[in-house]
């Protein structure tokens, strides 16, 4: 199997294409205790779908990754690229608790069409304050565009977001980035609704790599 296929591709519907994430067996089994929260939206009964340009690619594969916490309470960073979505333990990232952010170096600028991020999937809960952000700056000190944002009461004082919050699964958070172009993603939570910890399986960032960025 390619590495494309493996990952996610995009096919051709006209001058855009529908980008496929190759999402993971769903891991939770069991009735799930129901959550209640504001601005809470529906479970999805299908996967998630974005229009990117034709030619998109997986480009976070691998790619370095740093955090707020240093030392990590369970796993290691290097889970959060390494192309593990499974979920189950030893392939989850425990950072501690209240804020938190992880961040990855594409290695130079790109365009970046769009993000599927997995937190934890094997039980079903939601992570507050999830917010994702591109910039060309690694202290993100600049040109920050904000790509996801549902921290609706403005706690993590990035500003105030508009996106629902969403309960975990196995098809995780699809975000359309709509072409931005940068090279580092910040992710930020702010606990769950299980403990006060942030957890991130797998994030891959899609979009056309470095050298065909200005063409």
């Amino acid at each position: 199997m390619s590495l494309l296929l493996a990952a996610g591709f995009a096919f051709a519907t006209g001058s855009r294409t529908v980008l496929k994430v190759a999402y993971p067996t769903p891991a939770f089994h069991g009735t799930p205790k129901p959550l209640r929260l504001p601005n809470l939206e529906p479970k999805p009964a299908s996967a998630p779908q974005v229009l990117v340009p034709a030619g998109c690619q997986l480009l976070s594969r691998g790619r370095p990754v740093t955090s707020s916490d240093p030392q990590p309470i369970i796993g290691e960073l290097a889970y959060v690229t390494d192309g593990d979505k499974s979920g189950i333990d030893g392939t989850v990232v425990e950072l501690g608790p209240g804020r938190q952010w992880v961040q990855i170096d594409l290695g130079a600028p790109a365009r970046i069409d769009a993000i599927a991020l997995w937190h934890y999937h094997s039980e079903p809960r939601a992570y507050h304050d999830v917010v994702v952000q591109v910039s060309p700056d690694p202290a993100f000190a600049r040109d920050v565009v904000t790509v996801f944002n549902n921290d609706q009461d403005n706690s993590l004082r990035l500003g105030a977001g508009r996106d629902r919050t969403y309960v975990e699964s196995h098809f995780g958070r699809l975000i359309d980035a709509r072409g931005v172009t940068g090279r580092y993603l910040r992710l930020h939570s702010q606990g769950n609704t299980s403990d006060e910890m942030n957890h991130y399986a797998e994030v891959e960032v899609f979009g056309a790599p470095p050298a065909t960025t200005n063409r």
